[in-house]
Parts: structure tokens; C-alpha cells; sequence
């Protein structure tokens, strides 16, 4: 078996943990222990990412040293994961000795395979503060739709990203002073050093189609070089060598990864080069979101290269989470933190729905908390958990706990044999959605297979009968719980009780292994009272912070209307939803993105609206508005098979694409 090592990228220490946060912590868990119960010697590693100036003023408005925020915001994230039951077996902080010592050793190897340059760049300057201002400590007037109070990298209003330096009216977020600009020397690592590499290595270690494709967009346009340091003071490890200057977060934060490994080498026994060493027995995956993928496929495997060390084997992917098909937003109250959710919710629900819904693939998903409650009661309570208290509760009253004999000729048993096949096949290669569905199936048919022989009709004439039933029965339970455990251990532990053993595994699902007996003394689990999911909903209104919505003009007066048109030609249009699937830049064509759009077919469509999305990844799952009749244009760069609408105003002011919600299908109709 291999030795494999999982991460999920590192919370930031300025906040709580909330239920987007969840989504990857939850993906890797399930990984994690999947791997562990197919006899793999797993270690899940994660910790606090605690350095960078919003740490930094965050302790100050707290009226305490940033060391103490992060040591109290530690306590708060590790309990919210331990009552969300991860089974990291180490989580550690990146305010450690050892990340900065190993921090200084990759930067030296940087310095040695000569790709560390210097440039002189103009920053905003804070004259009362005394200090560089990174984007979340500016504000000003979105360039593009005129919002103001919005900070330095992204408008909250248009969704529009811009630098720092191109905001109208910019003034500093903490003093309120308007910054002036200041030239200071940075240090960077010459990036276009390591492509050849980075391309051989993605096209191994990136599975995903969506994503290694975009990755290769970076590769032809061109690989900037990156900004490692930051201007003191800041929160942060000094540069060796640099007096006044500090990592940047984006370096040390990775960095996180091996340090967390060495204290949990310490702690038994190893090294952190037996895991993380250039010759290395270790599978290692990260699990990250597509907002982060630029410094996981490019920065990250760079350094580790330059520093003499394993690049990770494996990057998976996944979409973002959308609450009620909207963006989860703190001012709005939509921004659920885990901890409320856990006052008035078993964490096993979350966990269930969030594997019900992850692919292998990229796209964004939604938390619909009235689809939730339904879908868990309908497939985790009614299906899985009610057919195995009625089979326990039937074996301990009619036949004093006694499991029965097992008839291993029977075709249930098969079914049931395949179906475990099929489910470790789905977890293996992350498609949690398609594992669920195989569950619930089983589900489905043991459930058939229970009532259809009615044992408890049959036991009046044929016990024996009625008792080779129920022995079947609980076979096919016990194989579901199985199956079950990477995603919901609290439930598996409980019905691991009621079987006598100390946790059920994949062999207990195998025709070998009988439990001695059964009981059905444990609750397994209750069925969701929506009550309690609008519970969650009002207290995290309760705690919400609102924020002055942004005010620009609802509505301009137009007088480029076109001709005219009959209901006829209107109906000769084909609109669909559209999903896209791929993403990219098209080289010496600055406007335009080349997608592949599925709209009921796959189709290639060029638009002419890559200087409205920085990262055109954004786009990545979203759904759009196609005509999907319009005639095949040949252009030079290949064949345009339809068109994306959008909305722009004069001079492409607010270019965006037309966004449908996430429910919409590819495919769907337009009218």
C-alpha cells in the first residue's frame, strides 16, 4: 500500500470557519479516511495560515498582539473542525519555528538556482500609518460601475477585479487619509525559469481537464514574475539577509504543508524528508478551490523544484458554494459560520449533503437549505437509516439479537458485492456524487428486498425462513454503513456499537465476518426538523454586519435602439443554457476567450470579453446564455460555433457575461 499524504488549503487566522470553508475540509476528510479503510498509510495534514497585514490590523482594532489573535483564533478553528469530525493528524499554525526555518531554506535555494530578482514598483503609501497599504487596506470608487467603498482588489457590486492603483478617489480603509504613491525595491522569483517544467508536471499531476487546460493558458500567455516580499511592518517572517523585508504570505503560507508534516515527525518518530524528500515513498494531493489554483500549480511546485523536493503527485479542484443559488455574503447575514450551524444541527447532515453533491469535476454548487432538509431525510434517514433500525430492531425482538445464518448463494449477496465495488471505485476517484448515488441505491434495493419478504408476516409460519431474511438484510446494512463511513464516522460509530465492533470496515461488508450479536439500544440518527435549519438562517441574520449598499445609477437613457424586429424573427433564435466547460485566453487576440460550452452539445465559442475577467477560471461551471443556432464563423484562431450574450455599456462600461442561476441545466430552453 502507499504512503499518502492529503492537505486542504490552510484557513486564513482572521476569521471564523464557515460552511464554504467546509466544502474542501470536508472533500479531503472524506479522502482521507476512505484511503485509511483501504489499508493505505494516510497522513492529513492542514494548519492556520497566520501572517500578512489583515492579521496584523485585525489584532490592533482587537487591541491585542497579532500572536494572541492567531493563538485564539486556532482554538476556535480547531474545536469547529474536530465537531465537524475531520480527522486531520496534525493541525498546526505557520507560525511555527519550523515553518520559518523552512520558509528561509526554500527561499536560499531559490537564491541559488539564481531566479531571485529585484524590481522597483510605486505602491500606495499611508503617511500617518507609516506603511505600504495591501488591497483590503484601500478603498475608493470601482472604476468600472462606479460603486464606492470598495476595496483595493475587487468590487463587491460588479464583481469586476482591478489593482489597487486604479480606484477613483482611493483613501486609506483604516485612517480614512487618501494615500500617496511611493516607490519601494521588491524581491521576485523569475517564474518563465520553470515552465518547461511545470508544464511536464501538470500534465500529470492535474486530472482535471477544466483545469489543466486553463493552467496552459498561463503557459502561452506568458508567466509574470512573483512578488515574495513585503515592506515592513509586517506580520510576517523576515527575509534572511533583507533586514526590513518580509515573505510574503503566498510564500510561507505552502510552506505550512511540510512544517505541519515535521511536527507530527517529531511527535512519531520520523522525518519530514521521509515524506516530503525528492526520493520519497508519498502520493501527495492538495485539495484547494479553483480561487487559489494560480499559486498551487505554479508558485508552489516551483519552489519545492528549486528547493530539492517532492512536487505534489496530485491537485484536486473543486467549485464554490453558493447559498439559496447567491453568493454567501457576511453583511447579508448568508455567510453561515460552522459554529452556528452546529447550534442547532448534527454535523453529519452537512457532511452527507456536501458528498451528494461533489464530482470530480470543478463546477459550483449550491446549498438550497430547503432541497438539504428534503434530500437528507429522503436519502440518509428514510433510506439508509430507517432500513437499518427496522433490520436491527426486528433481529433483537423476534430473534433475541441472534444475526442468523448468512446464505452467501443468494443473488442479494452479489448485489451487495458489486455495489461495494462500485462505491470504493467512485471514492477513489473522487466522485463523491456518484458514490452517494451507488449507496443510496443499495439502499433502494435492500429496502425492496426487506418489505418485498415481509419477515415479519413470514415469521408466523416460517421462522427459519423469516430469520435467513433478516440475516440478508443486515448484510446489506452493514455493507451501506460500510460505505457510509468516510462521510458520516459518527453514524458508523453508533451502528458500529450496535454490532459489537470497534468500527466497521470494508471487510465487515464482506460474507466472511458475522457479528456474534445485535442490538438496537443506540439511536442512529433523526430526521431534520426544518425548524432548525431556519434557526441557522435567522441567527446568522442576527450576526450579520451590514454594510451601506453601493448606489449607482439603476438605468441610463439609450437612443442606439436597432430596428424593429417581427415576433418571427425573434422565434428563429435558439437560446439555451449553457455550462462551460473550458476556458481560455487566445494568444495576440487581447479581447478575446476561447470556450467550450455545453448548451445540449459541446460547441466552441470565441468572445470578445477577456478584459472583463482578470482570471477567466471564474467562469469555469458557470451557466450562460448561448445562441445556439447561429451560423459556424472560420476565424483564424478556429471555429466559432455560437455566440455568449452580455451586457456592457458605453465604451464596454460593466462588460460582463450574462449569468443564469446554478439550477439552470446545460441544454434548457430559453424563452
Amino acid at each position: 500500500m502507499t504512503r499518502r499524504l492529503i492537505t486542504a488549503a490552510l484557513p486564513y487566522a482572521n476569521g471564523p470557519i464557515h460552511i464554504g470553508h467546509l466544502v474542501e475540509y470536508v472533500q479531503a476528510d472524506i479522502q482521507a479516511r476512505f484511503m485509511r479503510s483501504m489499508g493505505h498509510e494516510v497522513l492529513y495534514v492542514c494548519a492556520d495560515d497566520t501572517h500578512g497585514t489583515p492579521i496584523e490590523i485585525s489584532a490592533m482594532k482587537q487591541g491585542i498582539t497579532p500572536d494572541e489573535l492567531v493563538a485564539r483564533t486556532w482554538e476556535q478553528h480547531h474545536a469547529d473542525f474536530r465537531a465537524f469530525g475531520m480527522s486531520f493528524d496534525v493541525y498546526y499554525t505557520t507560525n511555527s519555528p519550523e515553518n520559518r526555518a523552512l520558509a528561509g531554506h526554500i527561499y536560499e535555494a531559490l537564491k541559488q538556482r539564481g531566479v531571485i530578482t529585484r524590481r522597483a514598483t510605486e505602491q500606495m503609501y499611508s503617511e500617518s500609518l507609516g506603511r505600504f497599504l495591501n488591497d483590503r487596506m484601500i478603498k475608493g470608487t470601482c472604476p468600472f460601475c462606479g460603486a464606492a467603498d470598495q476595496y483595493g482588489d475587487v468590487c463587491e457590486s460588479c464583481g469586476k477585479t482591478y489593482k489597487p492603483t486604479d480606484l477613483l478617489n482611493p483613501y486609506d480603509a483604516i485612517t480614512g487619509e487618501t494615500p500617496v504613491l511611493r516607490t519601494t525595491e521588491n524581491i521576485y522569483v523569475r517564474l518563465t525559469d520553470f515552465v518547461d517544467l511545470l508544464r511536464a508536471w501538470s500534465a500529470d499531476a492535474i486530472p482535471q481537464d477544466g483545469v489543466r487546460n486553463f493552467i496552459e493558458t498561463w503557459f502561452t500567455t506568458g508567466l509574470e514574475d512573483w512578488c515574495i516580499s513585503r515592506d515592513a511592518p509586517y506580520f510576517g517572517f523576515e527575509i534572511p539577509g533583507e533586514p526590513g523585508k518580509f515573505f510574503y504570505v503566498w510564500l510561507d503560507a505552502p510552506v505550512g504543508y511540510i512544517a505541519s508534516t515535521s511536527r507530527w515527525c517529531q511527535d512519531n518518530g520520523q522525518t519530514w524528508e521521509q515524506w516530503w524528500g525528492p526520493d520519497a515513498d508519498t502520493h501527495i494531493t492538495h485539495v484547494i478551490g479553483k480561487d487559489i489554483v494560480y499559486f498551487h500549480t505554479l508558485f508552489w511546485p516551483a519552489m519545492l523544484h528549486a528547493a530539492g523536493l517532492k512536487m505534489p503527485d496530485h491537485i484536486q479542484v473543486h467549485g464554490m458554494l453558493t447559498l439559496n443559488n447567491e453568493k454567501m455574503s457576511k453583511s447579508r447575514g448568508t455567510l453561515i459560520k460552522a459554529r452556528t450551524w452546529l447550534d442547532h444541527l448534527d454535523p453529519e447532515y452537512l457532511r452527507f449533503y456536501y458528498a451528494a453533491k461533489l464530482g470530480d469535476d470543478i463546477t459550483d454548487f449550491d446549498l438550497n437549505l430547503n432541497d438539504f432538509h428534503m434530500k437528507v431525510n429522503a436519502e440518509l434517514i428514510n433510506n439508509l437509516v430507517n432500513l437499518t433500525n427496522r433490520v436491527l430492531k426486528f433481529l433483537e425482538s423476534r430473534f433475541a439479537g441472534d444475526p442468523g445464518p448468512l446464505d452467501v448463494d443468494h443473488p442479494l449477496v452479489a448485489t451487495v458485492q458489486e455495489s461495494v465495488a462500485r462505491i470504493q471505485a467512485e471514492y477513489a476517484a473522487w466522485n463523491y456524487r456518484a458514490a452517494v448515488r451507488a449507496i443510496t441505491e443499495l439502499g433502494s434495493v435492500i429496502n425492496t428486498f426487506f418489505q418485498d419478504q415481509a419477515p415479519w408476516a413470514l415469521i408466523k409460519d416460517d421462522p427459519e425462513a423469516a430469520h435467513r431474511v433478516c440475516a440478508l438484510a443486515l448484510h446489506g446494512a452493514t455493507a451501506i454503513m460500510a460505505a457510509l463511513a468516510p462521510i458520516t464516522p459518527e453514524l458508523v460509530a453508533r451502528f458500529s456499537q450496535c454490532v459489537g465492533v470497534e468500527r466497521i470496515g470494508w471487510q465487515h461488508a464482506g460474507t466472511a465476518w458475522r457479528p456474534a450479536s445485535v442490538h438496537a439500544q443506540l439511536r442512529l440518527l433523526d430526521r431534520i426538523d426544518p425548524q432548525h435549519v431556519q434557526n441557522i438562517l435567522e441567527q446568522s441574520m442576527s450576526e450579520a454586519t451590514p454594510t451601506p449598499p453601493a448606489t449607482p445609477p439603476h438605468a441610463i437613457e439609450a437612443d442606439d435602439f436597432k430596428p424593429e424586429v417581427t415576433y418571427d424573427d425573434f422565434a428563429k433564435l435558439d437560446l439555451r443554457v449553457g455550462v462551460v466547460e473550458e476556458v481560455e485566453r487566445v494568444p495576440k487576440a487581447d479581447k478575446l476567450l476561447r470556450l467550450t460550452v455545453h448548451c445540449g452539445k459541446r460547441i466552441n465559442i470565441f468572445a470578445g470579453v477577456a478584459k472583463a475577467y482578470e482570471d477567466p477560471a471564474v467562469l469555469l461551471g458557470k451557466r450562460v446564455l448561448v445562441l445556439a443556432n447561429l451560423q459556424p464563423r472560420k476565424m483564424r484562431f478556429g471555429l466559432s460555433e455560437g455566440m455568449l450574450l452580455a451586457v456592457a455599456g458605453p465604451n464596454d462600461e460593466g462588460l460582463e457575461l450574462v449569468n443564469l442561476p446554478p439550477t439552470a441545466l446545460g441544454g434548457w430552453s430559453v424563452s
